[in-house]
C-alpha cells in the first residue's frame, strides 16, 4: 500500500522552487528518470477510454481529511481538482497555468506573504469562480484547531496567520506567521469552500462522491459495488481539451492486475517491486513495461504505542535484527535493476538532500539485538523470549494483495526468530488496512510505501511529529520526542533550500535515534501499459498532465 506523505513592490516571484533530483549516491542503475512514452499532443488521437487498475477503492474523496491521503485517491483527483503546481522529472516545481497565472513569495519581512493570481477563466463544476474564499476554507479546515476536522496534516497550514482577498476576487493574500519554505505545496487538490466549510461537509460531503470539481474531466459515476469510478471529459473545461473521452479507475487485487492487462480488460497498472506481475508482462504483444527510478521508499512502521515496542531498545533490536539488503535484494529480484537500501526517511536515493543518517540502527547486527533485548528484560525460552509471563510475539500486518509485503515478512519473519522474535503474519484486507489497523495502532510492525513527492520536508511533522491531543496525524506509529519536533519545525520553516536540507537530514538522524521506522527500499515504478498509450507510466517526480494522455493515432 502506498500512502501520501502537501515584498510588496519588488520583483522578486518565487515560482521555480527547489526541489531537484540528482545523481545521488544511490542512483539505481537500470531506471531512467522518467518513462512515459512521451509524445506531441498532434500524435495522440482524439477519444477513446483508459482503464486504469487501481489498489484500493476509496470511500473519502476529500484528501485533506484523515482518512483521505493515498496514491490512488491522488490518481483520480488530479483529473477533476485544481492541483495549483506541475512538477517536472527533475522535481522543478511551476505554478499550473490552468489554475493559475502567478504565484510566489512577495514579501518576508517582518511575516513571509504569498500572493496567488488565479486564471480567471478557472470555475468549479456548479459555474461558481474558484476565488479566495475556496482558499480561506481550506485553511481554516486544515490548521488544527478544531477536533470536529480530522486532517492528515496541519502543517503549512499551521503556520497561516490569514488568507484574504487581494486587489480582486481572483487574487490570494496569504501572510504566514512562521517562515514556510514549501509554500507551493500547499491548497493542491483545492475544494470549493461549500463542500468543505463546516464539519458536516468536511466530513461527509466528499464520501463516496466527488460532488463539485474543476478539472478537464468530471465525475460520470462512483460504482461501490463494482469498485469502480469512471471521469469523462469535461465539456466546461477551460484549458487545452483532454485527448481521451473517458478514464475508468477499476479496483483489482494486485495478483489479478498483470492478467487483466494482458486479457485486455484493462490497459495499464503500477506493479511496484512485484517481480512475478513484472515477469508475466515483460515481452507480452502489444504491452510496454515503463521504468523509473521511482520517488517512493518501502518501509517497516513500528508501533510504539504498543506493549512491547513501546520500548526503544526493544525497536532497536527488532531493526538491528533484519538484514535490509536481503530484504531489498528478495523483494526487487528479477527487476532489472539495482536497488540499494534506503537510509534516510526524508529523501529518497535520487533525490538531492540524501544522505546515509542511519547509523548503528541501520545496521546488521543480530548479536547486539540479542544484547538490546536481554538489557531490556526479555530472557531467552525456546524459540521465543519472554518477560513477566508474556511471549515476544509482534503482529506484522498487511494488506492481503500485498504479495511483496508477505514475501518480505516471511523472510523478516526468520530473521527475527534468530534473536527470539515471533512474528505473527497477519494478512488483512486491502480497505481496512489504514482506516481499522494503522490508524487504530492494531498492529505491532507494518509494511507499506510512502509516495515522495518533490516537497519532501512538507510532511515531515505530519509524518514524525508526536501526536497531540490524540491526533495521530499521519504518524502511526505514534513516536517522537520534544528535540526531533523543534528540528522538524526547523526545517519546514527554513527559507533557503541548502539550510533546510542541512536541518532536514539533522531531523532524519533523530528520527533514526527514536527508531520510528525502518526504511528498506526505494520503490522502483514499474508500470505496464497498452503500448499505444502515450505520456502514461512511470513518473518519477514529475506530474501527469491528463490532457495530453491518450492513445497514438
Amino acid at each position: 500500500m502506498t500512502l501520501v506523505r502537501i515584498v510588496v513592490g519588488a520583483a522578486t516571484v518565487l515560482i521555480v522552487l527547489d526541489g531537484c533530483a540528482g545523481a545521488g549516491p544511490g542512483m539505481p542503475s537500470g531506471f531512467a528518470p522518467y518513462d512515459i512514452g512521451p509524445a506531441p499532443r498532434g500524435a495522440v488521437r482524439e477519444g477513446g477510454t483508459l482503464r486504469l487498475a487501481t489498489g484500493e477503492f476509496r470511500t473519502q474523496w476529500n484528501y485533506w481529511h484523515l482518512g483521505g491521503p493515498n496514491l490512488d485517491a491522488v490518481t483520480v483527483l488530479r483529473t477533476t481538482l485544481p492541483w495549483l503546481f506541475r512538477s517536472d522529472a527533475n522535481g522543478a516545481v511551476r505554478p499550473n497555468p490552468d489554475y493559475l497565472r502567478r504565484a510566489g513569495i512577495v514579501r518576508t519581512t517582518p511575516h513571509q506573504v504569498v500572493v496567488y493570481d488565479i486564471n480567471p477563466k478557472a470555475r468549479w463544476s456548479d459555474g461558481t469562480p474558484i476565488g479566495y474564499r475556496d482558499f480561506r476554507a481550506l485553511w481554516k479546515a486544515a490548521r488544527g484547531r478544531n477536533a470536529a476536522f480530522p486532517v492528515a496534516t496541519t502543517t503549512g497550514y499551521d503556520r497561516i496567520r490569514s488568507v484574504e482577498r487581494g486587489t480582486r476576487d481572483r487574487q490570494v493574500v496569504v501572510t504566514f506567521t512562521r517562515p514556510f519554505g514549501e509554500w507551493a505545496e500547499l491548497f493542491s487538490p483545492l475544494y470549493p469552500a461549500g463542500t468543505i466549510g463546516t464539519p458536516e461537509a468536511w466530513n461527509h460531503a466528499w464520501l463516496n462522491r466527488l460532488p463539485v470539481t474543476a478539472g478537464p474531466f468530471r465525475p460520470e459515476h462512483v460504482d461501490r459495488t463494482a469498485q469502480a469510478v469512471s471521469v469523462v471529459r469535461d465539456p466546461a473545461w477551460w484549458g487545452a481539451r483532454a485527448k481521451l473521452d473517458r478514464i475508468v479507475f477499476r479496483h483489482l487485487a494486485r495478483d489479478a492486475m498483470p492478467g487483466a492487462l494482458l486479457n485486455g480488460e484493462i490497459d495499464g497498472f503500477d506493479a511496484g517491486p512485484d517481480a512475478a506481475a513484472y515477469g508475466r508482462v515483460m515481452g507480452a504483444a502489444e504491452v510496454s513495461v515503463r521504468r523509473a527510478a521511482g520517488p517512493d521508499f518501502t518501509q517497516l512502521t513500528f508501533n510504539g504505542a504498543g506493549p512491547i515496542l513501546s520500548d526503544p531498545d526493544v525497536r532497536r533490536a527488532v531493526a538491528m535484527a533484519i538484514d535490509r539488503p536481503t530484504v531489498a535484494r528478495s523483494a526487487l529480484h528479477g527487476l532489472g535493476g539495482r536497488m540499494d537500501v534506503m537510509n534516510d526517511h526524508v529523501y529518497v536515493n535520487t533525490q538531492r538532500g540524501y544522505q546515509d543518517n542511519a547509523g548503528r540502527v541501520g545496521a546488521y547486527d543480530p548479536a547486539e539485538a540479542r544484547r538490546l533485548l536481554d538489557r531490556a528484560g526479555w530472557t531467552p525460552a525456546g524459540e521465543a523470549r519472554r518477560k513477566n509471563g508474556r511471549t515476544l510475539t509482534l503482529r506484522y500486518v498487511f494488506p492481503e494483495s500485498a504479495t511483496a509485503s508477505r514475501q518480505s515478512g516471511e523472510l523478516i519473519q526468520a530473521m527475527l526468530r534468530r534473536v527470539g522474535v515471533n512474528l505473527l503474519l497477519r494478512p488483512v484486507p486491502d480497505g481496512d488496512f489504514f482506516d481499522r489497523y494503522l490508524l487504530p495502532g492494531a498492529y505491532d510492525v507494518a509494511p507499506f510505501t510512502w509516495h515522495g513527492t518533490p516537497f519532501p520536508i512538507e510532511n515531515l511533522e505530519s509524518v514524525y511529529a508526536r501526536p497531540r491531543g490524540g491526533a495521530v496525524q499521519q504518524n502511526v506509529a505514534r513516536i517522537g520526542s520534544a528535540r526531533l519536533d523543534r528540528k522538524l519545525a526547523q526545517a519546514v520553516g527554513e527559507l533557503d533550500p541548502v539550510r533546510a536540507r542541512r536541518a532536514a537530514n539533522e531531523a532524519d538522524r533523530l528520527i533514526w535515534g527514536e527508531v520510528h521506522s525502518l526504511p528498506l527500499y526505494q520503490r522502483p515504478q514499474i508500470v505496464p501499459v497498452r503500448a499505444s498509450l502515450s505520456n502514461w507510466g512511470a513518473f518519477g517526480l514529475s506530474d501527469p498532465v491528463w490532457t495530453d494522455i491518450g492513445f497514438r493515432k
